[in-house]
């Protein structure tokens, strides 16, 4: 059975990032999924307007409702709990079935968590990122690693999320980071209820000619 993932997201680094996580522990647990990305543009406040629309939408029918809605908001200089709880008030009527994805204070500071896996996908390691605020600090410290590693990434390198989060080492992320931990353990009990009871094999029905 294919469990489809509604993934509200800020920006094409949140979906490159949470996608390629989501997949990632579905395989652990042999589980399919179907991800269904919305991306919003426009800032912290449009992205509350547009996810209050797209919940209206599923209260009315309008929209298929999925099996998971992930929503992706960095935390900024306003905190994961501030962030969060903006997020629980928008979704309330669908709590059971979302999930809070909140880098913070930025994306593109997980990308720069793991060096070995970095390393891995770009031949040369990055330094461990401090945890401040600025708003475009880690875009910089990002872009600044990548050139290090002698890429020259044209869209800032968030194409490269993919294969990093596929090597990472998530259970010392879990450790090491308390934003990126909660959202994996928040994945890995869902994926968890999902995933079918030892011994039973997944039987795969083919279609209809």
């Amino acid at each position: 059975m294919t469990r489809r993932v509604g993934l509200f997201v800020e920006d094409f680094g949140h979906e490159a990032f949470i996608k390629a996580l989501v997949e990632r522990i579905a395989r652990q647990y042999g589980i399919g999924v179907e991800i269904k990305p919305y991306s919003v543009r426009g800032g912290h406040g449009r992205a509350l307007a547009e996810l209050k629309e797209y919940v209206r939408d599923l209260e009315r029918g309008r929209v298929n409702l999925p099996d998971l809605l992930i929503v992706a908001r960095d935390a900024n200089c306003k905190g994961y709990l501030e962030r969060k709880q903006e997020i629980d008030r928008v979704t309330d009527k669908f709590k059971d079935l979302t999930i809070c994805a909140i880098p913070d204070p930025h994306i593109q500071r997980w990308l720069l968590l793991d060096s070995a896996a970095f390393k891995a996908v770009l031949g040369k390691g990055c330094a461990a990122p401090d945890q401040k605020c600025n708003r475009d600090r880690y875009k910089e410290l990002l872009l600044r690693s990548m050139r290090n590693a002698g890429i020259s990434p044209p869209l800032g390198g968030m194409e490269y999320a993919e294969d990093i989060v596929n090597v990472m080492d998530l259970q010392r992320m879990e450790r090491i980071d308390d934003s990126l931990g909660k959202l994996l353990k928040e994945l890995h009990n869902k994926l968890k209820e999902w995933s079918p009871p030892k011994g039973v094999r997944m039987i795969r029905f083919k279609k209809p000619l």
